[in-house]
């Protein structure tokens, strides 16, 4: 209790400062009404992206406060940073007599800084909550969230400097394409750093740990330079690449998702089965369990039958039942943490606690 109530009071005061500064700097820059406006818009694409990978999180959802945490690293923390270094960075290229620091700096340095930035929100999330960190989809969700809310930020300087040197037609344009056609494009980076430490959660193997989470890093800088060197290609330049590469690179991402959505759901199933065959669950509700569209028909069972308090216990039977799905893919595969065997029989009776409280007899 008293580490939890270190850990949100040392965030919030870091969120609170990098707040501080960075309405420092965008005050520097834009006036309130053009800050105002800009938040409004870059606001927009988060509808959009916050649900995709909420949506990917359903079979085992991330605590809210977790999510919280990813949003604001993102926003705050990884911008604030990202700002001082690429500016300092920028300052060096320019002493140096750099040939075009400025496309140096876009397409090298700040995709080294963001990325890194980034990342180090999803390994501090993991250091947080080892205990409950899965694997490549809790990677991926984080990071997400957290490119999500780097995005947010940065489309508002974007949005604001457009709207100063080109009126109205800038601040449109820019937001047609960081906005509608660009929105995921920092989640996306930032995902392969998520895909590449949620690997190395999954390894055994200390070296193949350290080669997933590097790998997974230089990967998303480099679509991360990538990207900002089609922005300096001009309009007919980044329309050429939005087609040739970031649309089909999204369309890969997308069916990436519905993928590793399926293959949680099977392995949730798997992982079930030898507690159906134990005795502690029954083999409909592991079929339950395994499959989103039965877990709802669950739920509403539950509601039908005995109204919220049943409800939320069938939420809660779920919500364990995926934890120990997953604790059970980390024991067998020798990765589980200290202390696993006793949490997987407090996970067992919270579940045998939660069926208790439903209206009938065990779902089948």
């Amino acid at each position: 209790m008293l580490r939890t109530a270190l850990t949100i009071g040392i965030s919030a005061s870091v969120f609170l400062v990098c707040l501080l500064i960075l309405l420092g700097i965008l005050g520097e820059r834009l006036s309130s009404q053009t800050i105002v406006t800009s938040a409004l818009m870059a606001i927009i694409p988060l509808f959009i992206i916050v649900p995709t990978f909420l949506w990917l999180d359903r079979y085992e959802a991330e605590p809210v406060r977790y999510q919280v945490f990813s949003l604001l690293w993102g926003a705050l923390v990884a911008v604030v940073g990202a700002f001082f270094v690429n500016t300092f960075g920028l300052k060096l290229l320019v002493e140096a007599s750099w040939t075009d620091p400025l496309q140096t700096g876009a397409v090298y340095l700040a995709p080294v800084t963001e990325e890194t930035l980034k990342g180090l929100g999803i390994l501090l999330i993991y250091l947080l909550r080892r205990r409950e960190f899965d694997g490549i989809v809790d990677g991926i969700v984080y990071a997400g969230l957290i490119g999500a809310g780097f995005a947010f930020s940065e489309n508002i300087l974007y949005l604001g400097q457009a709207y100063n040197e080109y009126g109205n037609e800038g601040l449109t344009s820019t937001f047609v394409v960081r906005g509608l056609m660009g929105p995921f494009g920092h989640p996306l980076f930032t995902s392969l750093t998520g895909v590449g430490i949620g690997i190395a959660v999954s390894a055994r193997r200390p070296l193949v740990r350290v080669l997933a989470v590097v790998l997974g890093w230089v990967c998303a800088m480099i679509l991360h330079g990538l990207w900002n060197l089609s922005a300096l290609a001009g309009m007919d330049g980044f329309f050429e690449a939005y087609v040739t590469y970031q649309v089909p690179l999204f369309l890969a991402f997308v069916a990436f998702l519905f993928w590793l959505r399926r293959r949680e759901g099977r392995l949730i199933g798997r992982y079930l089965s030898p507690y159906a065959d134990a005795g502690w669950l029954t083999h409909a509700e592991v079929a339950m369990l395994s499959q989103l569209r039965l877990r709802r028909s669950a739920r509403a069972w539950a509601r039908r039958n005995g109204g919220r308090p049943a409800k939320r216990s069938m939420d809660a039977f779920q919500d364990s039942a995926s934890d120990l799905a997953l604790l059970r893919s980390r024991l067998v595969h020798g990765t589980a943490e200290e202390g696993a065997s006793e949490r997987e029989m407090v996970l067992l009776e919270a579940i045998t606690a939660r069926r208790r409280d439903f209206v009938g007899s065990p779902v089948t």
